[in-house]
């Protein structure tokens, strides 16, 4: 048996759910934003929600959180500020700059994960916090999961109401996520 059995499933559900084509939940975090533009992303349906940024800017923050507890920082703290960013100015630079962020967040997540030596570390408390590594890790996939979803939804309503642009064919949308012109085949 593997001394980093556990480990190795837990890394290969980040990589599942950030970038895989194949993941059995749907589209990937990465295939959900393929085909989101600045504009889109910067669009609210409705007041007193999110835009598409400012979930990408959210899921972000919360995995450095992760990446810093990993690296045995107890101090950095997910902020009220720092959770959520509103837009004054957003533009095509700036939306490249958050996926940007995003994809460094999996490439440290990953990569401090790669350098622990055995699966102990999992039943290890986070510092600063009463819950374990092996909890944490799986909070952040499923947080990143739940986000994934609503931007789903976001691009599907944002569609629907014209403020972006189709850019799929149906045949490539099987999940719903944003392609179709069909408002009714999923969530």
């Amino acid at each position: 048996m593997d001394k980093k059995e556990e480990l190795l499933r837990i890394i290969d559900q980040f990589n599942l759910i950030y970038e895989s084509e194949e993941a059995w939940h749907g589209p990937s975090v990465v295939e959900v934003l393929s085909d989101v533009s600045w504009e889109m992303a910067s669009q609210k349906i409705m007041p007193n929600t999110h835009s598409i940024a400012e979930l990408v800017y959210h899921m972000t923050t919360w995995r450095i959180f992760v990446v810093k507890r990993l690296q045995g920082d107890g101090e950095y703290e997910v902020t009220k500020a720092r959770d959520w960013k509103s837009f004054i100015v957003f533009d095509e630079f700036e939306w490249e700059a958050l996926q940007m962020e995003l994809s460094l967040s999996q490439e440290e997540l990953i990569a401090e994960l790669e350098k622990r030596e055995d699966d102990e570390f999992l039943e290890e408390i986070v510092p600063g916090r009463e819950y374990d590594f092996y909890t944490m890790l799986h909070g952040i996939l499923q947080h990143d999961l739940y986000h994934a979803g609503q931007i789903s939804i976001l691009k599907k309503a944002l569609l629907y109401k014209g403020l972006g642009k189709k850019s799929r064919s149906e045949e490539d949308d099987y999940y719903g996520s944003g392609g179709s012109d069909e408002f009714d085949d999923m969530y």
